[in-house]
């Protein structure tokens, strides 16, 4: 019986001693571990958000000072006065258009692309002043070819965000015109046949 009591008190004594000595292994592997330096991925993220808000700031830089914002503006609101069959703000919205073409500047431009630029100009100043001064049909035949030097310009100057060219099948053998949404909201037709249409190209 001696024996076996001073047995047990070794095992025991054993297993208190392997139990410290894990426990100090534990405190010296944690005490050796090499401190991590979060300070570089910290400023990784930071540069990384700091570039996504420039990128993000360029985007509404641009589409605040786009050239033809003023011009998209005006056009915009010719093609919802026609949607609604509503010729009196189509011809006031047509002489506001005729004045922000009249003050647009061409400047920033290349040789090659304000003579383009001009011609368009030129052009879309006398369909809205057309449009200024005309009834509901001749209007509509007007923004027929104002959306064409719509479509020129846009592809010169941007637009200063995404658009949508629409197309209707059944107007004088096809027309085109632009919107800032993909609804289909037809200014040639108005309320006849406000739906005939489809979405033929977004453009950025």
């Amino acid at each position: 019986m001696k024996n076996l009591k001073v047995t047990t008190i070794l095992i025991l004594a054993f297993v208190a001693l392997t139990v410290m000595s894990s426990k100090d292994n534990k405190k010296e592997t944690s005490g050796n571990m090499p401190n991590m330096d979060m300070s570089h991925h910290d400023d990784a993220n930071s540069n990384m958000n700091h570039a996504g808000m420039t990128a993000s700031n360029d985007v509404m830089n641009t589409q605040q000072t786009s050239p033809a914002k003023a011009v998209l503006a005006n056009y915009m609101a010719i093609k919802n006065a026609l949607v609604a069959d509503d010729d009196k703000s189509a011809a006031t919205a047509g002489k506001q258009l005729e004045s922000s073409l009249s003050s647009f500047d061409v400047s920033g431009y290349t040789t090659e692309q304000q003579t383009e630029l001009k011609d368009i100009i030129d052009d879309a100043k006398e369909h809205a002043e057309h449009i200024s001064k005309s009834k509901l049909d001749h209007q509509r035949e007007h923004f027929k070819m104002l959306s064409q030097d719509m479509l020129d310009m846009v592809a010169i100057t941007g637009a200063g965000g995404t658009v949508y060219e629409l197309y209707c099948p059944m107007y004088d053998k096809g027309s085109s015109w632009l919107s800032m949404s993909k609804d289909i909201k037809n200014p040639f037709y108005g309320s006849k046949m406000l739906t005939c249409g489809k979405v033929k190209k977004e453009i950025n």
